[in-house]
């Protein structure tokens, strides 16, 4: 038992799940920042996180790939359609950028639609909508993108 006790300690520190996280009152602005201005560094970023997505009804059902980052950050996304494409009134996809910044793009309701998002070096979150004849919208892309190195 003891031994069990050891080793589960052990696993802990060596995991780094034994620290406490500090507040963010508690840090010293780094160089190039001004504390008690309001405004963002200029190198800030933001905190991104996806969201699980809408469940489609199987006659609505569509299809839209979002590709990997590229060298320099960005990502294509593209339309496959699917059985629920005759119902289709706008696809939208929304990136927003590690810096905080925003792109909106709209995809035509034809196979193959592409649009490229400019994205950074840093996580990107991508969402896509997608709006039925019957004024119905449904989110059924949600995903992060990590830039890799290739």
């Amino acid at each position: 038992m003891v031994i069990m006790m050891v080793l589960l300690c052990s696993a802990l520190a060596m995991a780094g799940c034994t620290g406490t996280p500090a507040s963010p009152s508690a840090t010293t602005p780094g160089p190039g920042s001004t504390a008690g201005t309001g405004a963002p560094p200029a190198s800030s970023s933001v905190i991104l996180t996806a969201v699980p997505t809408d469940i489609v009804p199987s006659y609505n059902q569509v299809t839209v790939d979002v590709g990997v980052k590229d060298y320099l950050g960005n990502s294509e996304v593209i339309y496959q359609g699917g059985m629920g494409q005759i119902h289709v009134k706008k696809i939208t996809a929304k990136l927003t950028r590690s810096d905080g910044q925003t792109q909106t793009e709209f995809l035509e309701n034809k196979k193959g639609s592409t649009v490229e998002l400019r994205g950074t070096k840093q996580v990107d979150r991508v969402e896509v909508w997608v709006t039925m004849d019957n004024g119905e919208t449904y989110k059924i892309n949600d995903v992060l993108l990590e830039y890799r190195i290739h």
